[in-house]
């Protein structure tokens, strides 16, 4: 098929398809019509036709056979007259006159009628059979008509009988088969016609059974054509039927019905799917709608339900309240059983809950603000494991168009992470509060100040134990008002120094007091006295603990300002002590914990020191001692990642430090010349590297010297009779040899080494604050190096909590 006759294809397809129903059911039935009028038409025509060509054969046959018996006439007239002047020929000459004229008339018409048969023997209207007996019977006629005029001839002239009867008798031959031949022409004109009226009977009967053949092609015809046009109809219903089933059933409203054509069904059709695709987006936004409400009640970060009558909780609810109550057994539960289980209440408490819920659900939206306050605002509730959780309750009717409310909502809060921040929020600014108290006066009128209010504090409990739970003859106002003033002293000079909080504490003791001293009626209660004597004397302790572990002072004072020994500007704790007062106001959990974090990164850098700062001095001093050992200056690196340390043991480093970099100088590092000899650089390095882990500082000291002389320590513990000649011990076991009392490897006691006080005393200083020391090789493969020596770093280990690690 070309692709111009596909176009006209689809064209006429699109024709048709576009035309009405009723239309294309008028067609269809008046193309069956039309094919059964040309169908009887045409039968009748080719009955006509058939009939007119048969009569047509009849006539012609009819004639020729009244032709052809004439010619049997003829040719019997001519045999008679010819056989009677042979054997008649007595006759006289007028009587054989009479034969012989009435022979020749005969001749005249065998020879007329030959001819007239002849001229019907053209074209259609004989058959090549009657055309080749036309030829027999014209030959046999040349033959008989000659012999007959002859025989009458000698008839006539009466010659002899004899002779005429020869002729006769030679002439028979031919008449007989001219006879035959006529006879045969005569038959054949019969047999024609009864062929003809034959093909007119067969020829009915083919129209007719095609007539009925034909009937029944259009009468089918018809019935499909109705069928298709039923179907055209019936389908297209079924399939839209089907479709809203479908549709119906699996909610896929993206779904259309095709459109093929658009006749009645097809406009059908397509409003059809306009009423889908109006479906279609309504239940878009629906699902929208409601995939937004599920993303919100699943991705939300708080507990939401809804109550229905009964008091049970309705299947929908947030995700996030499963985490809240830690438990999937949410829907269809007990409002009071689900959230109120293992709380704080009473059952007083919870029947009002249950009575207020009960009396709002079904009820005027005006019986909820009735019966609000009733409903509790947070509760307590106690975990399977033993935790308490803080739950923030938040409730609101739902109601319908008749203002009536069907459902209560209950939000959920876990308030307990906000609720313990603003705990420690309140904690870390009284720490803030007193650190800037503190900061305000010198260390050492702080010390004098706490000194002094102990001292105050001890004498009042002697007092208090030596009264006892009841005084004996009285109480003495001599004791009570000692009492006072001891406590009075304490509070003005805490009050002068600005300690608020001590100043509170101190002030309720301070009114007990006042109160035995000035009312005669008063108790004396010594378990109320010794318990404010105790809080005082907490508050003081508080104090002092502040100012010796957060700040890093000690003692009674020193020269240097605080502010070397404190990380942070004094600004920054005004700073956050305003962030403080924000977040405790505050609501947002975020905030709250960023605002914590804040707090607690700073005043975890109070009273720390870098170890660079801490070790000043004795890196500054390695160029002199490099120079007094005739060694290069080395180069000190530090690795500390962003680890500061304690103030406390500042003093500790130092002391230890000050023998470990000096052991590196003597003993480790070589002179410029061996150095450069071995292929290093004139100057050596000594790197010292920080590490919190496992809650322990490790400070990891290391230089490129030559190393740890194994044999060498051997061989001296050996003459210092530390270790035996045969005892077996390996590399490692050898090295920590040198921690050993009064070792010493050094050949001759100088200012720097060799007098045996060195590594002794950094494993007593560092074990005296609870840490290790010890000697670790860098190659531990390797058993020995072949010149004694193997490299080695230096690990002391201390607790954590000399340590911080700083903010990057």
């Amino acid at each position: 098929m070309t692709a111009h006759e596909g176009q006209q294809k689809y064209m006429i397809n699109s024709y048709f398809q576009s035309m009405s129903l009723a239309r294309r059911l008028s067609l269809g039935f008046t193309s069956v019509l039309i094919l059964l009028l040309a169908v009887a038409i045409t039968s009748i025509y080719a009955l006509q036709l058939q009939g007119q060509r048969v009569q047509r054969i009849v006539q012609v046959n009819n004639v020729k056979t009244t032709l052809a018996n004439e010619l049997m006439e003829s040719i019997n007239d001519l045999a008679i007259r010819a056989r009677s002047a042979a054997l008649f020929t007595d006759m006289d000459t007028k009587q054989l006159q009479v034969e012989f004229d009435a022979a020749k008339v005969a001749e005249k018409s065998f020879l007329k009628t030959e001819e007239a048969l002849n001229a019907l023997m053209v074209g259609d209207n004989a058959t090549d059979k009657e055309r080749a007996l036309m030829g027999d019977i014209s030959a046999a006629g040349k033959k008989v008509l000659p012999s007959t005029a002859e025989s009458l001839e000698q008839a006539l002239d009466a010659d002899t009988v004899a002779a005429v009867l020869t002729l006769s008798n030679r002439v028979r031959p031919a008449e007989v088969i001219l006879r035959a031949k006529v006879s045969e022409l005569i038959d054949l004109q019969g047999k024609i016609n009864e062929d003809a009226n034959k093909d007119v009977l067969s020829l009915q009967r083919t129209v007719f059974v095609t007539l009925g053949i034909l009937v029944t092609v259009a009468l089918a015809m018809g019935g499909f054509i109705a069928w298709r046009i039923t179907n055209s109809v019936v389908q297209p219903i079924t399939q839209m039927q089907v479709m809203m089933s479908e549709i119906a059933t699996s909610q896929d409203f993206s779904r259309r019905v095709p459109v093929e054509r658009m006749d009645e069904i097809g406009m059908s059709i397509v409003a059809f799917n306009a009423m889908i695709g109006k479906i279609q987006e309504s239940s878009q936004q629906l699902k929208q709608k409601t995939a937004d409400i599920q993303a919100m009640m699943h991705y939300i970060p708080q507990g939401i339900l809804t109550v229905v009558a009964g008091n049970k909780v309705h299947p929908e609810f947030s995700a996030y309240l499963e985490t809240i109550l830690e438990t999937k057994d949410i829907a269809g539960r007990d409002l009071l059983e689900l959230v109120f289980a293992n709380s704080s209440f009473n059952a007083e408490i919870l029947s009002q809950v249950e009575a207020a819920v009960s009396a709002c659900i079904g009820e005027d939206s005006m019986n909820f603000q009735f019966n609000e306050h009733l409903l509790v605002s947070e509760v307590e509730k106690k975990m399977p494991d033993g935790r308490v959780k803080i739950l923030d309750l938040s409730w609101s009717p739902i109601t319908d168009d008749m203002d009536t409310v069907v459902r209560l909502m209950l939000c959920v809060r876990d308030v307990t992470e906000l609720k313990a921040l603003a705990a420690a929020a309140g904690k870390q600014k009284r720490e803030l509060d007193i650190i800037g108290q503190i900061l305000a006066i010198s260390q050492e009128k702080f010390s004098g100040f706490v000194e002094g209010s102990v001292e105050f504090l001890a004498e009042n409990k002697k007092i208090i134990d030596a009264v006892g739970a009841t005084p004996k003859d009285g109480l003495d106002p001599g004791t009570v008002t000692e009492l006072f003033r001891n406590m009075h002293t304490i509070k003005g000079n805490a009050r002068t120094y600005g300690f608020l909080h001590l100043t509170n504490m101190v002030h309720e003791a301070e009114q007990t007091y006042d109160d035995l001293r000035k009312n005669p009626d008063a108790v004396w209660d010594q378990e109320k006295l010794l318990r404010e004597l105790a809080s005082a004397s907490d508050a003081i302790e508080e104090y002092a603990h502040i100012n010796k572990v957060k700040l890093g002072r000690t003692g009674p004072g020193r020269r240097a300002g605080v502010e070397k020994y404190l990380m942070v500007q004094k600004q920054d704790i005004q700073d956050a002590l305003d962030v403080m007062d924000d977040s405790i106001r505050g609501t947002d959990l975020a905030s709250m914990r960023a605002a914590h974090q804040r707090v607690h990164n700073m005043l975890q850098m109070l009273g720390t020191v870098r170890v660079q700062e801490a070790l000043e001095g004795i890196l500054e001093s390695l160029p002199s001692l490099a120079q007094e050992l005739s060694k290069e200056p080395p180069h000190i690196s530090i690795v500390d990642h962003n680890i500061v340390l304690r103030t406390q043991i500042a003093d500790l480093l130092k002391n230890v430090f000050m023998h470990l970099y000096r052991n590196s100088m003597d003993h480790g590092i070589e002179t410029g010349s061996e150095r450069v000899a071995k292929g290093k650089p004139a100057a050596g390095s000594i790197q010292l590297e920080l590490a919190l882990a496992e809650g322990k500082l490790q400070l990891k000291l290391r230089d490129d010297g030559r190393g740890l002389a194994v044999d060498y320590i051997r061989k001296k513990a050996i003459e210092k009779a530390l270790i035996t000649e045969d005892q077996k011990l390996s590399p490692e076991e050898i090295a920590q040899l040198i921690f050993a009392p009064g070792f010493s490897t050094a050949e001759q006691v100088t200012e720097v080494s060799g007098r045996g006080v060195g590594m002794d005393a950094v494993k007593s200083f560092v074990e005296r604050e609870e840490g290790s020391i010890e000697l670790r090789f860098l190659d531990p493969q390797a058993n020995s190096a072949s010149d004694g020596y193997r490299p080695f770093e230096t690990v002391i280990s201390m607790p954590a909590k000399f340590a911080v690690q700083a903010n990057s």
